[in-house]
C-alpha cells in the first residue's frame, strides 16, 4: 500500500508540473524523517507556520513527518526532481557523494555546541554551493545532540579502551575504535541490549537522546559526555521552486528559516540535558572525559581529520582552516 502511495503521489506531482507548473501553488508538501515527538519535526512545524502567517496564508507547508510521503533516503531526490519543493534529511547521508557532506561527523574535530555553530559557519558557504549544483538551496540546519561514550565500566585511562568490543555501524565509527586501541564490533541498533547483556558488545558510541530512548541504563552502567560529532539535519528547497515565488514570499521562508535555524539548535541543547538527566535518572553514572582521555579523543580528531582532509583537497582544508581561524 505504501508503495502504491507514493506511485500515486509521484504522478499527481507530475502532472501538476506539467499543467500547472507545481512550483507555482501556494500549498507546497514538505517530507521529513521522523515522528511528531522529534524535536526537529516540533521546530519544523513552527517554521511553517511562521511562513504561513508571514504570507498571510497565501503560501502554506503541509509537514508530512515519519516517512509518511517519501522514506528518508528519498527525500532529497524528491526535493531535486521536483516532486516536492522542499524537504528535510539528515546532512551526513550524503557523505558518499562529497566529502563536505561528512564534515560535521569528523569525531572529535567540533565537540560542542560552541564549536558545531563554529563549524557549521565555516562549511555553509561550501555546502550550500555542492547542494546549489543539484537545484537545492538551503534553508537552514540543526544538529542533534552530541554522541557519547556508553560503557559497561569507569574509563578514565585510554588504556582501559584497549581490546573492548566497541560497536561500529559505519566506516567513521569502525575506524574511531581502531584509534582507541577497541575492536570494531557490527552490531544493528536493535540488538544492542542483548548484545551488551552477552559481552558481544561492552562499548558505544550514541547520542544521549538514542540512550535515553532504549534505557541505555539496562545493559551499560558510565556515560561519558564527550559529545565527539553533532551532526546536522538539513532543510531544502527546490531553487526552481523559491525563486518562482514573489519576492514577500522568499523573505517570508528566509525569515522563518532563520527564526527556525536559531531556534533548533536551542531545542537540541535543551534535548541533550533533558536526555542526559533521564540517563542519570536511570541509575547511569554521568561523567565528563577525564584529562587523559580528552587528550586521547583529541589527538584521534586530529587523525580523522587529516584523513577527511586527504579526500577533502583544497575546499576542505580551506573550510578547517577557516574553522579553526575564528
Amino acid at each position: 500500500m505504501k508503495i502504491f502511495h507514493r506511485a500515486a503521489v509521484m504522478g499527481a506531482a507530475l502532472a501538476t508540473i506539467v499543467t500547472t507548473s507545481a512550483f507555482a501553488q501556494t500549498n507546497w508538501d514538505m517530507p521529513t524523517p521522523y515522528g511528531d515527538g522529534i524535536f526537529h519535526t516540533q521546530n519544523i512545524k513552527q517554521f511553517a507556520q511562521d511562513v504561513s502567517e508571514a504570507t498571510n496564508g497565501n503560501l502554506t507547508i503541509t509537514v508530512h513527518s515519519a516517512n509518511s510521503l517519501f522514506g528518508h533516503a528519498e527525500i532529497r531526490d524528491a526535493v531535486r526532481d521536483g516532486l516536492v519543493p522542499i524537504g528535510e534529511f539528515l546532512l551526513s547521508r550524503l557523505a558518499n557523494e562529497d566529502p563536505i557532506f561528512a564534515l560535521d561527523s569528523i569525531p572529535f574535530l567540533a565537540s560542542s555546541y560552541e564549536e558545531a555553530e563554529k563549524l557549521w559557519k565555516a562549511s555553509r558557504e561550501a555546502v550550500s554551493a555542492k547542494l546549489a549544483e543539484q537545484g537545492l538551496t538551503v534553508l537552514y540546519a540543526v544538529p542533534w545532540p552530541g554522541q557519547s561514550l556508553y560503557l559497561r565500566k569507569e574509563v578514565t585511562d585510554p588504556a582501559q579502551m584497549q581490546g573492548l568490543n566497541f560497536r561500529a555501524y559505519n566506516v567513521a565509527t569502525e575506524r574511531l575504535a581502531q584509534l582507541l586501541g577497541a575492536t570494531p564490533t557490527q552490531v544493528e541498533e536493535t540488538d544492542v541490549p542483548t548484545a551488551f547483556s552477552t559481552g558481544r558488545v561492552e562499548a558505544m558510541i550514541t547520542s544521549p537522546s538514542t540512550g535515553a530512548n532504549a534505557k541505555a541504563w539496562d545493559f551499560t552502567s558510565h556515560y561519558i559526555d564527550t559529545q565527539a560529532w553533532l551532526p546536522k539535519n538539513i532543510v531544502v528547497v527546490n531553487t526552481e521552486a523559491f525563486e518562482a515565488l514573489s519576492d514577500e514570499e522568499r523573505t517570508a521562508i528566509q525569515e522563518a528559516a532563520a527564526a527556525a535555524e536559531e531556534r533548533g539548535w536551542q531545542m537540541s541543547r535543551d534535548e541533550t540535558s533533558a536526555k542526559i538527566a533521564e540517563l542519570k535518572e536511570g541509575g547511569m553514572t554521568i561523567s565528563e572525559p577525564s584529562e587523559a582521555l580528552s587528550a586521547k579523543l583529541a589527538e584521534i580528531g586530529e587523525t580523522m581529520t587529516q584523513e577527511w582532509e586527504a579526500s577533502a583537497g583544497e575546499t576542505g582544508k580551506s573550510v578547517v582552516q577557516a574553522y579553526r581561524n575564528q
